[in-house]
């Protein structure tokens, strides 16, 4: 008699066990407990990331500060020595160099005429932007 007590107690407490671990993973695969753990580890996901760039940032400023001693680029502070100002110079001959301004075209009032904008393109079979040797966005 008390054998079959033991296995019926045994039996009914599997059987609670069972039957709580089943509904304790019904409620955690419930959309509203997937939404709010997904917003959780985005957050924590948000967290990581922003301590992953701050630790960039320091290493970026470290290495540069080890680049510039090593090269002798480091500027002396304000409180060790005074700030010189550059020695003036001769004034350089302008009369040799050409002018950049455009010059006059005859028009309405002697208005200049303005130069092309090279992003706007006057006829539509031109590209729309600019094209430059360095551009390397390449998602045109």
């Amino acid at each position: 008699m008390f054998r079959r007590a033991f296995w019926f107690t045994t039996g009914a407490a599997a059987g609670v066990w069972a039957t709580t671990k089943v509904q304790r993973k019904i409620r955690s695969l419930a959309p509203d407990a997937l939404a709010l753990r997904a917003a959780d580890e985005a957050v924590e996901g948000g967290h990581r990331l922003r301590e992953f760039a701050l630790d960039v940032r320091a290493g970026m400023a470290q290495r540069e500060s080890e680049l510039k001693d090593a090269l002798g680029l480091s500027a002396p502070d304000a409180a060790e020595s005074p700030r010189q100002l550059p020695a003036r110079r001769a004034p350089a001959r302008t009369a040799a160099l050409p002018s950049r301004r455009p010059a006059r075209q005859p028009g309405p009032l002697g208005a200049r005429a303005l130069p092309r904008d090279p992003g706007r393109p006057d006829h539509p079979d031109e590209q729309s932007h600019p094209t430059h040797p360095n551009d390397r966005n390449e998602d045109h």
